[in-house]
């Protein structure tokens, strides 16, 4: 019976769209929805006989409205072409961007497309360029690791590297530490892809590798630019960590983020990249890892909070906090649970 009710309201959900929205209501209602959510992405994913829409709120997906196939087509194109996509091209991935306001609030929009069996799909990242960046005293690190980290990154030269998987916040950790340290007297700039929030009094930079603009070429223009402070988005590759590594070493604090589980593990990965270990341990001042879990509310969840491990130098000091003791103290303090604690660990068990 569950599942007739199910199919039965979804074919009405079907039903209501194609019949009640134009193209242009339909990918407004889509995007109002996801800015009432505080969705970071849209997912539009074509099945067989209607197109799945769901929204990603706190780092889950969630269903939204099922609507009819066969206004996919024009909802697609409309989307390609706010993009500057080639609407004719349905074979090959395709990316791109542009800005939108929705009740006086400007997001940019990253659009990707790929094929599926069933279609194109495509996911659309919303980034709110009015939010506000959090205060490096609001990210979640217990105030001993944060006297640690607020050290390590008063030093004039040298590497910080934050680490985690792709949705952790590292970009937000450092647009905090970048706004933590910013002042008149000091020149700092970012190279990014995509730069996410817009700093104030802050010199960012957006990678264009069609137009020739790596992180490697934009790091090594950055250098010429007298700059204090350098933040790389991403180490990708064994020529920007070559670079980025011997900025570190000539007068420059840099900063720049790595895809590891943990903090101790950014070490192994940058010898994996092929940097040599004298330059990671003259050069590396100390290494976040992170991860968000959820927050507990009366009913759920509601909203993100960082968990923490701070590593001074290249390897961990006795008594270092990992990320799991981090979190296990946010769930003593009643602001997440040990199941979500969990999940985005990747613990077997709850603690």
């Amino acid at each position: 019976m569950r599942i007739l009710v199910t199919m039965i309201r979804d074919k009405i959900n079907i039903i209501r769209e194609e019949s009640s929205s134009s193209t242009p209501a339909l990918l407004n209602e889509i995007l109002n929805k996801a800015v009432a959510l505080n969705a970071s992405d849209i997912h539009l994913e074509p099945r067989e006989n209607y197109l799945r829409t769901r929204f990603r709120v706190d780092g889950l997906l969630q269903n939204g409205p099922s609507i009819h196939k066969a206004k996919y087509a024009s909802l697609l194109s409309r989307i390609k072409v706010m993009v500057n996509l080639d609407i004719a091209e349905s074979r090959q991935p395709q990316d791109g961007r542009t800005n939108i306001t929705i009740d006086k609030l400007t997001f940019d929009v990253r659009v990707s497309t790929i094929p599926t069996i069933h279609g194109e799909k495509a996911v659309l990242r919303l980034l709110n360029r009015q939010h506000a960046a959090l205060k490096i005293d609001e990210l979640g690190m217990e105030p001993p690791d944060l006297e640690i980290y607020k050290k390590i990154i008063s030093k004039k030269t040298g590497i910080v590297l934050v680490t985690g998987p792709t949705g952790s916040g590292k970009t937000t950790t450092l647009y905090a530490t970048l706004s933590y340290l910013n002042s008149k007297e000091i020149n700092i700039s970012t190279i990014e892809d995509p730069v996410e929030y817009q700093l104030p009094a802050i010199n960012q930079i957006q990678i264009n590798p069609k137009a020739g603009l790596t992180f490697a070429r934009g790091l090594r223009s950055l250098l010429r630019q007298d700059p204090d402070i350098i933040m790389v988005g991403e180490i990708r590759d064994l020529e920007t960590a070559k670079i980025a590594l011997q900025a570190a070493l000539t007068g420059h604090l840099v900063f720049s983020t790595l895809h590891t589980n943990d903090a101790p593990s950014a070490i192994a990965r940058l010898m994996d990249i092929g940097i040599e270990k004298y330059l990671i341990d003259a050069s590396v001042l100390g290494v976040v890892g992170q991860r968000l879990v959820r927050k507990k509310t009366d009913n759920g969840y509601q909203g993100r909070i960082g968990v923490y491990e701070v590593m001074c130098g290249c390897s961990p000091p006795p008594g270092m906090r990992t990320m799991a003791q981090n979190g296990q103290l946010k769930v003593e303090q009643g602001l997440t649970t040990r199941e979500e604690l969990a999940r985005v660990l990747y613990l077997d068990t709850p603690m």
